[in-house]
C-alpha cells in the first residue's frame, strides 16, 4: 500500500474529518505496510515528502496576493504619515491589515498572504506604540531606563496584537511573533532595571530566551512526531526565531572585527559540529544554519593557515556547501545513528523518529 500524503492528513485533520491521534495511526500503519516484510529497512525519504516541507506557499496566487498587499499597505502608511503623522498611519495600517486578513486569512486562507498580514499588523501596532510613546515624551529618551520601559510597553502591545490575531486567525506563526514580543518584554525590562547591563550579561539573557523558545518549538514537535497537524508550523517558526537567539550570542564573541584566534575557530567548529548534532536529533535545520557564517569565518582561518590566503572565500565556500550539500542528500542516513545514540524512550518521543522501533 503506497503511503499516505501527510499534507492529505494534515487537510482532514484541520477540517476535523478525524483526530490528530487517527492521523498518526494512519500515517504509521500506511508506512509499516509499505516497508515489506520484517526485518526489511524502511524506503528512504523522498525530498518531495520531507517532514520539514514549508506550507506556506501553494502557488503563484499567494506571491501575486502578498504583493499587492506590500504595495497597498507600504503606500497607505506613506500617505498616512504624510497627512497625520506616523502614530495615526501605523494605526491604520493595523486595522487594514485585519479587515484584509478576514478575506485572505480567514475566508481564502491564504498561506503567504497570512504571513505577511500577520507581520503588518503585528509591526504596525508596535510602531503604533512606540511612536505615540515618543511624541508623548516630546523628545527622544536619553536614558536606558527610558528606553527600557518604552520598549517593554511597545512589545506588551505587540503581544496582545498577536494573541488577538491568533484567537481570530489561528496564522502559525503568530504564536512566533507572540515569542519575540514576550522576549523584546523581558529585554525591555532588563534594560530599564539595569541601564548598565554589560554586553556579555546581555548575551546571555538572549541566548537564555532563545533557549526558552526552543523549549516551547520541541513541545509542538514532541506533540506531533509525525509532522501531520498545525503544531509541526508553529514548531517550524518558532525554532526558525529560537535558532539566532542562541547561536549568535555564543559564537560572536569568537569573532572580532571579523578576525578569529586558533582557539576561536576550535571552538565554533565544536558547536557547529554539536547544532548539526542537535539539528538531526531534532529534525530541524534552522539551529544549524544559524551557526553556518560563523562556520564559514573559521574555515576561512584554516583556509590561511593552510598559505592559500588568495583563495579564502571560494575555498570556504565551497567547503561550506560541501557539508550543507552533504547534510542535505544524506540527511535521514545520518539521523538514525543520532537517534540510536539516544535513550529509546527520548529517540522515539522526537519528531518523526528514522528507525526507532
Amino acid at each position: 500500500m503506497p503511503t499516505i500524503d501527510p499534507e492529505l492528513l494534515s487537510r482532514a485533520v484541520a477540517r476535523g474529518l478525524i483526530s490528530a491521534a487517527q492521523a498518526e495511526g494512519l500515517d504509521r500503519l500506511s508506512r509499516e505496510d509499505g516497508a515489506g516484510a520484517p526485518g526489511t529497512p524502511a524506503p528512504e525519504r523522498d525530498l518531495a515528502d520531507d517532514p520539514e516541507r514549508l506550507r506556506f506557499v501553494t502557488g503563484f496566487a499567494d506571491i501575486f496576493v502578498t504583493l499587492g498587499i506590500a504595495l497597498f499597505l507600504g503606500a497607505a502608511f506613506y500617505l498616512g504619515g504624510l497627512h497625520a503623522g506616523p502614530a495615526p498611519a501605523a494605526a491604520g495600517v493595523a486595522l487594514l491589515s485585519w479587515g484584509l486578513a478576514e478575506l485572505f486569512s480567514r475566508r481564502r486562507r491564504m498561506a503567504l498572504p497570512s504571513i505577511a498580514l500577520l507581520a503588518a499588523f503585528s509591526g504596525a501596532v508596535f510602531l503604533a506604540v512606540a511612536s505615540s510613546i515618543a511624541a508623548w515624551l516630546g523628545t527622544p529618551a536619553r536614558f536606558d531606563a527610558l528606553q527600557g520601559l518604552s520598549l517593554a510597553l511597545s512589545f506588551t502591545a505587540m503581544l496582545g496584537a498577536a494573541l488577538l490575531h491568533y484567537r481570530r486567525f489561528r496564522v502559525p506563526i503568530t504564536v512566533a511573533a507572540g515569542a519575540a514580543a514576550a522576549a523584546g518584554i523581558v529585554l525591555g525590562l532588563a534594560q530599564a532595571a539595569l541601564p548598565g547591563l554589560s554586553t556579555l550579561s546581555f548575551n546571555t539573557l538572549v541566548s537564555a530566551l532563545g533557549l526558552t523558545i526552543f523549549s516551547l518549538a520541541m513541545r509542538y514537535d514532541l506533540a506531533d512526531p509525525q509532522r501531520l497537524t498545525r503544531r509541526t508550523d508553529i514548531a517550524f517558526w518558532l525554532h526558525l526565531l529560537a535558532a539566532p537567539m542562541i547561536v549568535h550570542p555564543v559564537l560572536a564573541p569568537f569573532v572580532r572585527g571579523g578576525a578569529v584566534s586558533a582557539a576561536g575557530a576550535a571552538a565554533i567548529l565544536a558547536v557547529v559540529l554539536l547544532l548539526s548534532l542537535v539539528a538531526l536529533a531534532t529534525d530541524r535545520r534552522a539551529i544549524l544554519v544559524a551557526g553556518l557564517v560563523y562556520a564559514g569565518i573559521a574555515t576561512g582561518w584554516l583556509i590561511r593557515r593552510a598559505g592559500l590566503e588568495g583563495s579564502v572565500v571560494p575555498l570556504s565556500l565551497l567547503v561550506l556547501g560541501a557539508f550543507v550539500l552533504m547534510l542535505g542528500a544524506g540527511w535521514q542516513a545520518l539521523r538514525r545513528p543520532v537517534l540510536g545514540a539516544l535513550p529509546s524512550r527520548l529517540a522515539a518521543r522526537l519528531p518523526h523518529p528514522v528507525g526507532v522501533r
